[in-house]
C-alpha cells in the first residue's frame, strides 16, 4: 500500500511563513519573542537587525531593540548561524550554544601556518572564559588577555583582516560564542566589546532536535538540504539529523514544490488564501535568506535583481503579494530618512499607497522622518 503525504504548495507555505513572522500583521511589542519566531535575527549590520524587528511588531522603535539587547537582557547579540552575528532571544540561548557547539566541524578557511591545533583551540576558548567572567572587555583587553593566558603563539599576526593581520585566537571567536562563552556587549566607544552570558548549553542531541523544530515551524516545509544551506553544513550531515528526528515522531513529511519535505509533527494547517500587500524588508533580514525554494520567493527578473549571485540578504527586498518585486536603498542625514523603492514592474494606485505607508513604518521604527521616491536604486549590494 503507497502512503499518501499532504501536499503543500508553495503559496501556502510562504502565507503561514510570513504569518508566523509578523509580516502579514504585525505582532506584540515584544522584541524576544518577535526574534524567536524567525528564530535569529541577523545583526552584522545591527541597524538592519533592529528593523528587521521592529517592522514585525507594533510600537517597537530601534530604541525597544536596543534595550532589550543592553538593558533588559531579553536579547544577546552573539556568533549564530553560519557563524555570523546574529541576535538570539535570551532564553534559548542554552539551546542555541547547545546545538551550535555540537555541530560537526567544517573545513578550516585558514592558510595552513594559521591554524590552531585542537589542544590550541581548547586552549583559548578557556583563556577567553576565563579572562571574561565578571567584566567586560573591549577587542584589545580581551586579546591581551587571551595571550597572557594562552601563549605568546596565540598573538601571532597570522589572519588576514580589513586593514590589516589579526592575531591568531580570533580564528575560534565564533566557537567562543557557540560554546556560550562569549557575546557582544555595548561598544565602548567605537571599541567592540564582549561579554560572558553566563549559560550552560544544553545537551548536543537534545539541542540540535530542538532546533530542527524551530526552524521547520518558522520555514517548514523543507528538506535536510535546505536546513543545511540555512547553517552551512553538509546535507548528509543534516539529513541523518531529520531522519533521527523522523524515526522518534517529531517531524513528518509532506509533498512539497520540491518533493518529499518536512513539518513539526502535527504542523500539518495553511491557510487557504494566499498573501496580499506590500512590505519592505532590510538587508539580511530572516525571511529572506531561509525560506527556500529561493526561486520561488525571488522569481523572473527578482532572481538578478534582488540577489547577489543566488545569495540573498544582499539587497533590501520589496516584497510585493509575498514574493520579491524589487529592491529598496535608504539614506539618513539627520532625521532626514530618503527611501528609494525600485519596483521591478509598475505598482497600482493601491499599492503605491501601501508603499507609502510601509515607508512612514520603516521612519517610525529608525526614529526618523522617512521620506519615499519610487526610482532606480543607484548603490550595489550591500551598500
Amino acid at each position: 500500500m503507497t502512503t499518501r503525504f499532504p501536499t503543500v504548495s508553495w503559496t501556502a507555505a510562504n502565507t503561514r511563513r510570513m504569518a508566523r513572522q509578523g509580516l502579514i500583521a504585525p505582532g506584540r511589542p515584544d522584541p524576544a519573542h518577535v526574534v524567536g519566531t524567525l528564530p535569529a535575527a541577523h545583526a552584522q549590520v545591527l541597524s538592519a537587525a533592529e528593523l528587521s524587528v521592529g517592522l514585525r511588531t507594533t510600537g517597537v522603535t530601534r530604541t525597544g531593540v536596543r534595550d532589550a539587547l543592553w538593558k533588559d537582557h531579553t536579547l544577546v547579540k552573539t556568533f549564530g548561524p553560519r557563524g555570523t552575528v546574529h541576535l538570539l532571544p535570551m532564553a534559548d540561548l542554552p539551546l542555541w550554544t547547545g546545538a551550535l557547539s555540537a555541530l560537526p566541524a567544517g573545513r578550516s578557511p585558514f592558510a595552513k601556518d594559521a591554524r590552531m591545533t585542537p589542544e590550541q583551540v581548547e586552549a583559548v576558548l578557556a583563556a577567553i572564559e576565563d579572562a571574561l567572567t565578571g567584566t567586560e572587555l573591549t577587542v584589545d583587553e580581551l586579546s591581551e588577555a587571551v595571550v597572557e593566558r594562552a601563549g605568546a603563539w596565540a598573538g601571532d599576526l597570522v589572519m588576514p583582516a580589513f586593514q590589516g593581520m589579526w592575531p591568531r585566537w580570533r580564528q575560534v571567536m565564533h566557537l567562543a560564542g557557540h560554546r556560550g562563552v562569549l557575546c557582544f556587549a555595548p561598544d565602548r566607544g567605537r571599541k567592540v566589546t564582549y561579554a560572558r552570558p553566563g549559560v550552560v548549553p544544553l545537551d548536543g542531541p537534545e539541542a540540535l532536535d530542538g532546533l530542527v523544530r524551530r526552524y521547520l515551524h518558522a520555514y517548514g516545509p523543507a528538506t535536510p538540504a535546505h536546513f543545511a544551506k540555512w547553517l552551512a553544513l553538509s546535507p548528509a550531515w543534516s539529513g541523518e539529523l531529520f531522519a533521527g528526528a523522523a524515526a522518534r515522531g517529531e517531524i513528518e513529511r509532506v509533498t512539497y514544490e520540491c518533493g518529499p519535505a518536512w513539518v513539526v509533527a502535527g504542523d500539518t494547517d495553511f491557510p487557504a488564501e494566499p498573501v496580499r500587500g506590500v512590505r519592505l524588508l532590510p538587508y539580511f533580514d530572516a525571511f529572506l535568506v531561509a525560506s527556500q525554494p529561493r526561486e520561488r520567493l525571488f522569481p523572473g527578473a527578482a532572481y538578478t535583481r534582488a540577489l547577489a549571485g543566488g545569495q540573498a540578504g544582499n539587497f533590501p527586498v520589496l516584497l510585493v503579494d509575498g514574493t520579491a518585486a524589487g529592491v529598496w536603498h535608504q539614506r539618513r542625514s539627520g532625521r532626514r530618512i530618503a527611501v528609494t523603492v525600485e519596483p521591478l514592474t509598475p505598482l497600482t494606485a493601491g499599492q503605491l499607497r501601501e508603499l507609502e505607508a510601509e515607508v512612514a513604518r520603516v521612519g517610525g521604527v529608525l526614529e526618523g522622518n522617512a521620506e519615499l521616491t519610487v526610482g532606480t536604486v543607484t548603490v550595489g549590494a550591500h551598500a
